[in-house]
């Protein structure tokens, strides 16, 4: 009479591999290499709100990088900085003009190079090519290019000018960010719209805008906050309107007034405000 001893399976020769290998050091060094990065990228940031609630202790009222105290005096006295207002609304108000602007321009842009091709858009390869441009040239280059544009034509610089530029460089970005939504975009839906007796204008305002609203958004998100931090070209084209940017670099050759910093804070916390609201949308279409 036998007995009949189970016998354990042998493990696979991979299984095995995996049970036996040690775990590896650089499963870590990318992650902390990266938050190395943001702590990098964030900590100017933090260093700008802690600062904006210092008090100052000398006879100037500016920016002392010694802690003497908490205080709130700086958002009480927003408004007490000649010139410094009115340069953030005029930045707040060309932010949100040339954004509405190149929103609108790129998002039709973006349509067009995804939805037409050969002899329906002819020299789309060259527009493409504009685009990429656009975003890769340096800064320096665009401004002093429309500042010789607008002083050929003999058109004086202010806001028109301010606005025009940053539409120039806005409505690149606005396009690459609405094109990558519309990558993945279904026709059938659109032709679904069509059957059912709807004409264009009523597909692209109920079907095809609310599907590619968070690449909408997101390129306008990105083009708000190009405008209104943007110095090198807004310091060629500005003439007399000086932008926010601007007039933080003039008082910065001389000395920095605590205000700066308020505006700063608020300026980063309503970026990040409209920064979660699109995180909030683009996870609700989803």
């Amino acid at each position: 009479m036998s007995v009949n001893t189970p016998v354990a399976a042998p493990l696979a020769p991979h299984a095995s591999a995996v049970a036996r290998r040690p775990r590896h050091w650089g499963r870590f060094a990318l992650p902390t290499y990266s938050w190395f990065v943001i702590a990098y990228l964030v900590f100017p940031i933090i260093v700008m709100i802690v600062y904006s609630f210092n008090r100052v202790t000398g006879g100037l009222q500016l920016v002392s990088f010694s802690w003497n105290g908490f205080t709130w005096q700086w958002y009480r006295q927003w408004s007490n900085i000649p010139g410094l207002t009115s340069a953030f609304w005029l930045s707040l108000r060309l932010a949100i003009v040339s954004t509405l602007i190149a929103t609108a321009l790129g998002t039709l842009l973006a349509i067009a190079l995804v939805r037409y091709r050969g002899k329906r858009f002819r020299g789309k390869a060259g527009f493409e090519q504009i685009l990429f441009l656009n975003i890769a040239a340096p800064e320096i280059v665009l401004g002093a290019s429309l500042l010789g544009l607008f002083v050929t034509f003999n058109i004086a610089r202010g806001f028109f000018t301010l606005v025009l530029a940053h539409v120039m460089f806005s409505i690149a970005y606005v396009t690459v960010t609405v094109r990558a939504r519309l990558a993945g975009f279904d026709v059938a839906l659109e032709e679904a719209s069509y059957d059912l007796g709807a004409n264009p204008f009523a597909t692209f305002r109920l079907v095809t805008l609310p599907l590619i609203m968070p690449g909408v958004l997101a390129g306008a998100l990105m083009a708000f906050a190009l405008s209104i931090d943007d110095f090198v070209t807004s310091n060629f084209v500005s003439g007399s309107s000086v932008p926010f940017p601007v007039w933080v670099y003039g008082a910065s050759r001389v000395g920095t007034p605590p205000q700066v910093f308020v505006f700063g804070t608020v300026i980063f916390t309503v970026g990040i405000a409209f920064a979660l609201s699109s995180l909030f949308v683009s996870r609700k279409k989803v």
